[in-house]
């Protein structure tokens, strides 16, 4: 014990929760996704150019359908002008969250999933993968018959998993989005997991890949990424071989 000791970024409860779901995950999606790439804002990975139209938006759907394993066949997409305002969530894993307009949806229509997105997330391309991700996530588990409808932590279930299948920096980085306007600059929530909570499950994730020291952490913001040092910090500690589980 001691001042310096390291600490992890979230509280026990949050810890055991992403400890466990991770491991869901492992077993659920298999162990080759801790071997695939951590897809990056960069045009390794979203070639060409970008104007923010529907066609482009369309776009980006059919890309991360590729990267995330879903079937663009099964996918319908609905564009829908911003709705303003907010509205609390229930107290899902250790905390109240709160979301700043649906910038996404997903349902199941007639036995096809459709994901509604803002028209406005055409021009915040970076928000758009981390909705699209989140949505497509809900494929994955809902679509797939992985979890029940009403599971009470379904959505940020859904969050952990974008961060297990590659998206994480995305998901993070949207968690608190800054932007500015006339008036001055505002801050909205994107998604249903905290920066603490995404910074940990990303340690916990690079752990499991064996990366002690992710050169993909240099893409996160400010926030998240020191999170997730701090983490890494903490499973080092904690004991136990990167690419293995930590000790609880």
């Amino acid at each position: 014990m001691g001042w310096f000791t390291p600490r992890c970024p979230v509280v026990p409860e949050e810890r055991r929760w992403i400890e466990e779901n991770l491991a869901w995950l492992v077993r659920e999606f298999g162990d080759s996704w801790l071997r695939s790439p951590v897809v990056l804002p960069t045009d390794d990975f979203f070639p060409g150019g970008y104007s923010g139209s529907e066609e482009d938006m369309l776009q980006v759907v059919h890309q991360l359908c590729d990267y995330l394993s879903v079937d663009p066949d099964r996918i319908r997409v609905e564009l829908h002008a911003d709705r303003a305002g907010g509205r609390e969530l229930p107290e899902l894993v250790g905390g109240y969250a709160s979301w700043s307009g649906a910038a996404g949806h997903y349902r199941v229509v007639a036995g096809r999933a459709v994901v509604s997105l803002e028209e406005s997330l055409g021009s915040r391309p970076l928000a758009l993968v981390a909705t699209v991700a989140h949505e497509l996530a809900h494929e994955r588990l809902l679509g797939e018959g992985r979890v029940d409808p009403q599971r009470r932590d379904q959505e940020p279930l859904t969050d952990l998993l974008t961060v297990y299948l590659g998206f994480g920096i995305f998901t993070a980085n949207a968690a608190l989005e800054f932007a500015g306007r006339h008036t001055g600059w505002s801050a909205s929530r994107l998604g249903y997991l905290t920066e603490p909570m995404y910074g940990y499950a990303l340690a916990r994730y690079a752990w499991l890949r064996g990366e002690t020291a992710p050169d993909w952490a240099r893409h996160l913001d400010t926030n998240p990424r020191t999170y997730l040092r701090r983490g890494l910090r903490f499973l080092r500690r904690a004991g136990g071989p990167p690419g293995a589980a930590a000790d609880a």
